[in-house]
């Protein structure tokens, strides 16, 4: 059973950054697209950025463009969401989901529904 755990979220002034961190546990196939989500107070819940693990494509959102970098280290099973240039409207709690599967990374981020494992989130609050 594929289990995603986050960490790394907090409370950052505007202009900071913050690094979030996605241990998966339980993978038994390297096909897979996974990426990380936010959900802010009263709003729906968006795909952030995504990489599909099987050729390393990603995809942003525009409004992290240029400000958040998502990457992998295979051999910890994690994926990173480095986020630079924090502005308070990035403040959401934050999800690390997967597929069941290869999955374009645009598609799995703006379709949510291929999104078959969620972790618990974690909040990030960007606030002076």
């Amino acid at each position: 059973q594929v289990q995603l755990e986050e960490s790394g979220g907090g409370l950052v002034q505007p202009g900071g950054s913050l690094r979030l961190s996605c241990t998966a546990s339980g993978f038994t196939s390297d096909y897979y697209t996974i990426g990380w989500f936010r959900q802010a107070p009263g709003k729906e819940r968006e795909g952030v950025s995504c990489i599909n693990n099987s050729d390393g494509s990603t995809y942003y959102v525009d409004s992290v463009k240029g400000r958040f970098t998502i990457s992998r280290d295979t051999a910890k099973n994690t994926v990173y969401l480095q986020m630079n240039s924090l502005k308070p409207e990035d403040t959401a709690v934050y999800y690390c989901a997967t597929t069941w599967g290869s999955v374009e990374a645009g598609t799995a981020c703006t379709a949510q529904a291929y999104l078959q494992v969620w972790g618990q989130g974690t909040l990030v609050t960007v606030s002076s």
